[in-house]
Protein backbone atom coordinates (compact mmCIF):
# COMPACT_ATOMS: atom_id res chain seq x y z
CA UNK A 1 0.00 0.00 0.00
CA UNK A 2 1.42 3.61 -0.51
CA UNK A 3 -0.16 6.35 1.37
CA UNK A 4 1.06 9.45 3.22
CA UNK A 5 0.07 9.60 6.93
CA UNK A 6 -0.38 13.28 7.76
CA UNK A 7 -0.94 15.66 10.63
CA UNK A 8 -0.92 18.70 9.24
CA UNK A 9 1.11 21.59 12.24
CA UNK A 10 -2.32 23.75 11.64
CA UNK A 11 -4.50 21.81 12.77
CA UNK A 12 -5.13 20.71 16.32
CA UNK A 13 -3.10 16.98 17.27
CA UNK A 14 -5.65 14.23 16.37
CA UNK A 15 -6.44 11.60 19.85
CA UNK A 16 -6.81 8.45 18.02
CA UNK A 17 -6.96 8.87 14.73
CA UNK A 18 -4.66 10.62 11.86
CA UNK A 19 -6.03 13.69 10.03
CA UNK A 20 -5.39 13.01 6.10
CA UNK A 21 -4.11 9.92 4.96
CA UNK A 22 -3.20 10.82 1.02
CA UNK A 23 -3.50 7.68 -1.32
CA UNK A 24 -0.76 7.57 -4.03
CA UNK A 25 -1.26 4.28 -5.32
CA UNK A 26 -3.60 0.90 -5.09
CA UNK A 27 -7.10 -0.58 -5.27
CA UNK A 28 -9.89 0.69 -3.20
CA UNK A 29 -11.67 -1.67 -0.72
CA UNK A 30 -15.01 -0.41 0.79
CA UNK A 31 -16.06 -2.92 3.70
CA UNK A 32 -19.87 -2.03 4.43
CA UNK A 33 -20.34 -1.48 8.09
CA UNK A 34 -19.86 -4.36 10.12
CA UNK A 35 -22.27 -4.80 13.28
CA UNK A 36 -21.66 -7.63 16.28
CA UNK A 37 -23.23 -10.62 14.39
CA UNK A 38 -21.72 -13.81 14.61
CA UNK A 39 -21.78 -16.24 11.76
CA UNK A 40 -25.32 -17.22 12.64
CA UNK A 41 -26.73 -14.06 12.55
CA UNK A 42 -26.78 -13.32 16.33
CA UNK A 43 -26.05 -10.25 18.12
CA UNK A 44 -22.93 -11.23 20.18
CA UNK A 45 -22.60 -9.68 23.49
CA UNK A 46 -25.73 -7.85 24.69
CA UNK A 47 -25.32 -4.59 26.22
CA UNK A 48 -21.18 -5.09 26.58
CA UNK A 49 -19.58 -2.67 24.25
CA UNK A 50 -15.96 -4.13 24.78
CA UNK A 51 -17.53 -7.44 23.47
CA UNK A 52 -19.32 -6.10 20.59
CA UNK A 53 -16.21 -4.30 19.23
CA UNK A 54 -14.17 -7.25 19.52
CA UNK A 55 -16.39 -9.36 17.39
CA UNK A 56 -17.31 -5.73 14.87
CA UNK A 57 -13.62 -6.11 14.44
CA UNK A 58 -13.01 -9.93 14.04
CA UNK A 59 -16.02 -8.96 11.14
CA UNK A 60 -13.96 -6.50 9.85
CA UNK A 61 -10.36 -8.79 9.75
CA UNK A 62 -12.39 -11.32 7.44
CA UNK A 63 -13.84 -8.99 5.15
CA UNK A 64 -11.14 -7.87 4.22
CA UNK A 65 -9.10 -11.15 4.06
CA UNK A 66 -11.98 -12.06 1.99
CA UNK A 67 -9.81 -9.65 -0.77
CA UNK A 68 -6.72 -10.32 0.33
CA UNK A 69 -6.11 -7.09 2.26
CA UNK A 70 -5.02 -6.77 6.24
CA UNK A 71 -5.78 -3.86 8.97
CA UNK A 72 -2.40 -2.28 7.43
CA UNK A 73 -4.62 -1.64 4.62
CA UNK A 74 -6.97 0.43 5.98
CA UNK A 75 -6.98 4.18 5.57
CA UNK A 76 -10.07 5.32 6.59
CA UNK A 77 -13.03 3.92 9.08
CA UNK A 78 -15.82 5.22 10.23
CA UNK A 79 -17.66 4.70 13.17
CA UNK A 80 -21.45 4.90 14.56
CA UNK A 81 -21.98 4.24 18.00
CA UNK A 82 -24.61 4.39 19.94
CA UNK A 83 -22.94 5.96 23.37
CA UNK A 84 -19.93 8.49 22.86
CA UNK A 85 -18.79 8.33 25.81
CA UNK A 86 -17.63 4.72 24.88
CA UNK A 87 -15.23 5.28 22.52
CA UNK A 88 -12.20 4.94 24.99
CA UNK A 89 -13.28 1.31 25.24
CA UNK A 90 -13.29 0.74 21.39
CA UNK A 91 -9.98 2.64 20.89
CA UNK A 92 -9.13 0.11 23.21
CA UNK A 93 -10.09 -2.64 21.19
CA UNK A 94 -9.10 -1.32 18.05
CA UNK A 95 -5.50 -1.22 19.07
CA UNK A 96 -5.12 -4.84 19.34
CA UNK A 97 -6.55 -4.80 15.91
CA UNK A 98 -4.44 -1.85 13.98
CA UNK A 99 -1.18 -0.15 15.08
CA UNK A 100 -1.66 2.72 17.18
CA UNK A 101 1.13 4.55 15.89
CA UNK A 102 -0.57 4.70 12.42
CA UNK A 103 -3.68 5.28 12.19
CA UNK A 104 -5.95 5.52 9.56
CA UNK A 105 -8.32 8.84 9.57
CA UNK A 106 -11.47 8.55 10.94
CA UNK A 107 -15.31 9.27 12.09
CA UNK A 108 -17.01 8.89 14.68
CA UNK A 109 -20.50 9.48 15.23
CA UNK A 110 -23.48 9.17 18.37
CA UNK A 111 -26.29 7.71 16.56
CA UNK A 112 -29.99 7.09 18.65
CA UNK A 113 -30.30 3.77 16.86
CA UNK A 114 -28.57 0.41 14.21
CA UNK A 115 -29.83 -1.98 12.18
CA UNK A 116 -30.84 -4.48 14.65
CA UNK A 117 -31.94 -4.26 18.56
CA UNK A 118 -29.45 -4.63 20.90
CA UNK A 119 -26.38 -3.48 18.51
CA UNK A 120 -23.88 -0.70 20.41
CA UNK A 121 -21.39 -0.15 17.39
CA UNK A 122 -21.07 -0.39 13.83
CA UNK A 123 -17.67 0.11 11.95
CA UNK A 124 -17.06 0.56 8.59
CA UNK A 125 -13.43 0.96 6.51
CA UNK A 126 -11.99 1.68 3.42
CA UNK A 127 -8.65 0.06 2.82
CA UNK A 128 -6.29 0.46 -0.08
CA UNK A 129 -4.27 -2.62 -1.74
CA UNK A 130 -1.60 -3.22 -4.61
Amino acid sequence: MSANFVNPETIHAPFGYTHVVEVTEGRPVYVSGQVALDRDGKVVGQGDVETQTRQVFDNLRAALAAVGATFADVVKLNYYVLDATELPTVRKVRNEYLDPARLPASTAVEVTRLAFDGLLIEVEAVALIR
